[in-house]
């Protein structure tokens, strides 16, 4: 513990010492530039919050494309039960709420010269710099699946053209077939959705191709909200939905993209469709910031998001190394907000408190059926720890009504965030 506790004194001590230059710029009456690059959930949420905190603040939004598509309540697009128009987002509210926005990649970022260069040939000098790199695929995990295979056999985890191709080749099988997801082992983002994807692709065979099924290899012994999916598959999907742990299979070694066969260390599935999710790492961005460590993730001090490899530089979202805080939108969401309130703080060379983070994970298992896990997490040492007693999650044994209530709190729920971070 002492070890701990001089760990934190010294990373105060060099947080404080970072915003030195952007304090006294503000207290001559200089805009402080603030570049937040990654314009997802967390990203855009931290920029709307800088600039709703302190309307001085010049913040300017990176983002390489001009739509995100959201991956809360995509799999209800997979399965047919939403168009895909209503997952994606321009950044016009943003705009109106004072950000600039640039679309372009990043390709460079010096942190000692404190800039940002950008595809487009621009640069942008910051003295604070948050990034928001979500994350991408270890794609030489799994032998066989590329970037390229991606193409054939979807991930379907992030981007418009993936998750259409995932729903239109389920729309082309014929019944009979199979669906074999490959779940990732942790860290992953959103660790319930393999499984609120199967269960609404279940949802969707039953009603038309119901001689199918699916089946699920998983990279664990154990999964998010089991109890609770399984119950309900029972229930709602009798027979439809094969889940196959670790321990059964073995690891997912290889993959035929021509003939859609998965081999695991026991077995080989031949599937008629397909749907591979690689392990995962933080995004390029955290490479190209330098804020990832071996693990392929981001350590940060958990009361500032400030990088513990880069001074001046904050990672939010699905990258950060965030202890027992899940890595989801409702979580990104609190992330920024907390990020913005300290860097606001440190700009004007004062000390960010600990604050608590909350989030909110609904899993649809039918239209009209949801399940969640709901909890609060605050710093302890150098990480977030489960606080009132750690995360609660729906009830095993309830009725129909708190099922479909909870939908329609799901859909609320993204209704909400979406407006608020986007609109």
């Amino acid at each position: 513990m002492t070890d701990v506790r001089a760990n934190r004194r010294q990373f105060l001590k060099f947080a404080a010492a970072a915003s030195a230059f952007p304090a006294s710029a503000i207290a001559q009456g200089a805009a402080p530039r603030i570049v937040v690059a990654g314009g997802g959930f967390a990203g855009a949420t931290c920029a709307r919050a800088l600039k709703k905190s302190d309307r001085r603040l010049n913040v300017t939004l990176v983002e390489a494309n001009q739509t995100y598509t959201a991956p809360p309540m995509s799999n209800a697009v997979i399965a047919g039960l939403r168009e895909l128009k209503l997952q994606q987002f321009g950044y016009d509210g943003l705009r109106s709420a004072g950000v600039e926005v640039a679309i372009s990649a990043v390709t460079t970022i010096d942190a000692q010269a404190r800039s940002v260069t950008l595809a487009n040939g621009s640069k942008l000098a910051y003295d604070r710099l948050v990034v928001a790199p979500g994350v991408d695929f270890r794609w030489d995990a799994i032998a066989g699946y590329n970037e390229a295979a991606s193409t054939k056999i979807p991930h379907a985890y992030k981007g418009g053209e993936q998750i259409a191709l995932l729903r239109d080749q389920l729309n082309a099988m014929e019944d009979g077939g199979t669906v074999v997801i490959a779940s990732p082992v942790n860290p992953a983002r959103c660790p319930p959705a393999p499984y609120e994807r199967a269960s609404l692709i279940a949802h969707y065979l039953k009603a038309k191709k119901p001689r199918s099924k699916v089946i699920v290899i998983d990279a664990k012994d154990a999964f998010a909200l089991q109890r609770l999916f399984e119950d309900a598959w029972k229930e709602l999907y009798p027979g439809m939905i094969e889940w196959v742990s670790i321990a059964t299979s073995g690891s997912l070694n290889s993959v035929d993209v021509a003939t859609k066969t998965l081999s695991t260390d026991f077995d080989t599935y031949k599937a008629t469709v397909a749907n591979i999710i690689p392990p995962q790492k933080a995004g390029r961005l955290a490479d190209i910031a330098g804020v990832a460590d071996r693990t392929g993730w981001c350590p940060v001090d958990p009361i500032t998001f400030v990088s513990r490899l880069q001074p001046n530089i904050h990672v939010i979202g699905d990258s950060a190394i965030a202890g027992a805080m899940p890595r989801s939108a409702s979580a990104a969401n609190s992330q920024a907000k907390i990020c913005a309130a300290a860097l606001i703080k440190l700009l004007a060379g004062e000390t960010p408190t600990p604050a608590t983070l909350t989030s909110s994970c609904f899993s649809l298992i039918a239209p009209d059926y949801a399940i969640s896990q709901r909890g609060s997490y605050r710093p302890v040492g150098d990480i977030y720890n489960d606080a009132d007693g750690g995360p609660v999650a729906s009830p095993i044994t309830a009725g129909l009504d708190l099922r479909r209530d909870e939908a329609k709190q799901a859909m609320a729920w993204f209704e909400g965030i979406s407006s608020e971070v986007f609109g």
